[in-house]
């Protein structure tokens, strides 16, 4: 990506709409453009406008016009990457959109590599790497909670979280490294009290931010749940109702079900992935055997299970239903688990009832009538801790971060030991350095690799 190059890409999505938006970035973005750019007003040249301003008039190749277009202007340093910008508000028909574009692609712009825009305004300033990467959360975000997310992070949340830590630790490294260099003295510059302090702070913050990265990528990606339970209990019939669709095929045949088949629903702003399973049962059936294997391996990788059973089955008898839940809970202990009674409009209210009140926190529903579904809906949202979203604390999303940070934390876990164990200090500085490095990563404070920065932004959209 050469810097000095002007680059040029559609904004907004390919294909026809009621306008697109042509984005162009670099010192000499205002005049190419100004160059096939007639205002309405004669005599107007954009190389003369003060920035942030919109102007009137049409794009002409040879005098012919291509289109009436509505001109941004933007100057540097006051704008998104930090150079001249200039957006063209164009009509959206894919002609127009590619005669502008090959228009200046001859005059002086090329085609702008994905997440360009973006990189350069982070190589000129204007917002840090974790910053960067989550201006392509907010673009990809689908729900509420995944936009709050990223909004937040975009906004500086890790890198708030961050600074102070990293520029005290910054300080006593510098004393700590100053301390080596008088080291024939036997003098200390860094008092090891605070030293201390600020190493079991880092660390606090550190662990918070880690543990964060499970709920945070669970929201951005959706929460998994997995609907178990034996054959013939209404799974494919519940995944149909809370989707409101057909996707499941639902047969009285036993073991229908042999694949996993999933979804996302969207409940309150929180993005859930359901997930139908095979049914668990004992069978000799070799496929069927493969589904149950996948089901109970659904299972282990979701964050909530819902437990299905057939109301009917047990007889008004809980002993056996009390049974299944203890195995379940045995084989998945560390899940939240949602036992359903389905089924139920083929009981009475007084069986129910009587269901309801020998099995602990047991939720009745018909997935056929769809009776009880919004009951489980408010029982999935409130299982869901929203609370830190709620306070906009900072939670990790990105796996990159989520890396640096566990990198970093081994480090300082080095530093606290070498403390620990007084050890020569110009060991431990060692690790200080690298926690440094790997919190800066984070920000793009320390010399990024060429490799990482190419990778995340790689991934953006062209245009952004």
């Amino acid at each position: 990506m050469m810097q000095q190059d002007t680059i040029i890409a559609l904004a907004t999505p390919s294909g026809v709409g009621a306008i697109s938006v042509i984005r162009l970035s670099g010192d000499k973005s205002i005049e190419i453009v100004d160059t096939f750019f007639k205002s309405i007003k004669k005599g107007k040249s954009l190389k003369t406008q003060k920035t942030h301003t919109i102007h009137l008039g049409h794009i002409t190749n040879n005098d012919i016009i291509v289109d009436e277009v509505l001109v941004s202007v933007f100057k540097n340093p006051n704008s998104y990457t930090g150079e001249n910008v200039v957006e063209i508000s164009c009509h959206g028909s894919s002609f127009i959109q590619q005669e502008i574009i090959q228009l200046f692609l001859q005059n002086g712009c090329r085609m702008a590599d994905n997440g360009e825009f973006t990189m350069r305004a982070f190589l000129n300033g204007k917002m840090d790497l974790s910053q960067a990467e989550a201006v392509a959360d907010v673009i990809a975000s689908n729900s509420e909670a995944s936009h709050k997310m990223a909004i937040q992070q975009m906004r500086g949340g890790i890198t708030n979280e961050l600074k102070e830590l990293r520029a005290q630790l910054l300080d006593f490294a510098a004393l700590i490294e100053l301390e080596l260099d008088f080291s024939g003295e036997d003098v200390e510059f860094a008092d090891r009290t605070k030293f201390k302090e600020l190493v079991a702070k880092i660390t606090f913050v550190l662990k918070r931010l880690i543990d964060s990265f499970a709920f945070g990528n669970a929201m951005k990606n959706g929460i998994p749940v997995a609907i178990i339970g034996e054959p013939n209990v209404g799974k494919s019939t519940l995944l149909n109702t809370l989707l409101n669709e057909e996707k499941a095929i639902v047969s009285d045949i036993a073991g229908t079900t042999r694949d996993a088949i999933e979804d996302e629903l969207i409940i309150d702003g929180v993005a859930f992935r359901f997930i139908d399973t095979a049914g668990i049962r004992e069978t000799k059936d070799v496929v069927e055997n493969i589904g149950i294997k996948k089901a109970y391996e659904k299972a282990e990788n979701a964050q909530l299970i819902i437990f299905l059973i057939d109301s009917n089955k047990f007889s008004y008898s809980s002993e056996d239903f009390l049974q299944e839940i203890k195995t379940i809970k045995e084989r998945f202990p560390n899940k939240r688990l949602l036992v359903i009674a389905n089924k139920i409009d083929t009981l009475s209210c007084h069986d129910s009832s009587i269901l309801q009140s020998e099995i602990e926190n047991l939720i009745l529903l018909s997935a056929k009538n769809k009776t009880g579904i919004e009951e489980l809906k408010a029982e999935l949202t409130s299982l869901v801790n929203i609370g830190a979203l709620s306070n906009n604390e900072t939670i990790v999303t990105n796996s990159r971060h989520f890396e640096a940070l566990n990198n970093a934390l081994m480090a300082i876990t080095s530093v606290q030991e070498g403390i620990d164990l007084e050890i020569s200090t110009d060991l431990f500085s060692i690790d200080i350095r690298e926690c440094l490095r790997h919190l800066g990563n984070i920000t793009g404070e320390y010399d990024v690799d060429k490799d990482i920065l190419g990778h995340i932004f790689g991934n953006f959209c062209i245009g952004k």
